[in-house]
């Protein structure tokens, strides 16, 4: 009961912590104000997440239940239109965007509290980035590479993308520029389908 009790806290703290986030941006989300929209002290917040790391990865570990969550073919394998589809999302929530490069900036140090969590991540999503290519082309993609050596790539655009995007919105447009990319990887010459 009392454990239960925790988890439910934690799970309410993060999901004030993305709100804050989401108004007020990573630099603006302090603990005292996610402590104050759950009710609780400073201290008390401290209690569950002994930082602003730890806070902010718990954020992001929900946020990346909630995006890999539906869009899968029946294998458990995402298809290739639903990563342009959470592009356009990630367009929609640029405090959330901010914090997750921010604290990936960060992580590169060494003994960062993030560190275990991006790299964690990162083994996580190259092998599904694999998977999502191997399911779209097969073994090989059209310019000749397998899934696993195109997909470090593909989250390199991902990710650079998003960092392009959050320091001028304006001249970036993130989703039209991602589905650019995915048209370079459609195959090209005799029998190949034509571009819509």
């Amino acid at each position: 009961m009392v454990r239960a009790r925790s988890t439910e806290r934690r799970a309410e703290i993060v999901r004030a912590a993305l709100e804050v986030i989401a108004e007020r941006g990573y630099r603006g989300a302090s603990l005292s104000a996610v402590a104050e929209r759950v009710g609780l002290s400073q201290q008390g917040l401290l209690h569950y997440f002994p930082t602003k790391e730890a806070l902010l990865v718990a954020v992001l570990e929900e946020r990346d239940q909630w995006d890999t969550g539906g869009g899968t073919r029946s294998d458990g394998v995402w298809r290739i239109e639903l990563l342009a589809s959470l592009v356009e999302y990630n367009a929609m929530r640029p405090g959330i965007v901010q914090t997750f490069s921010a604290l990936l900036g960060e992580s590169v140090t060494e003994g960062h509290p993030a560190r275990e969590f991006f790299t964690r991540r990162y083994t996580q999503v190259r092998a599904s980035m694999a998977a999502i290519l191997r399911a779209e082309y097969g073994e090989r993609l059209p310019g000749g590479l397998t899934p696993e050596r195109a997909a470090p790539l593909l989250v390199a655009v991902l990710d650079g993308l998003q960092y392009q995007w959050l320091l001028d919105p304006d001249s970036v447009d993130m989703p039209a520029a991602f589905g650019d990319f995915l048209a370079l990887l459609r195959p090209t010459g005799p029998g190949a389908p034509e571009s819509p």
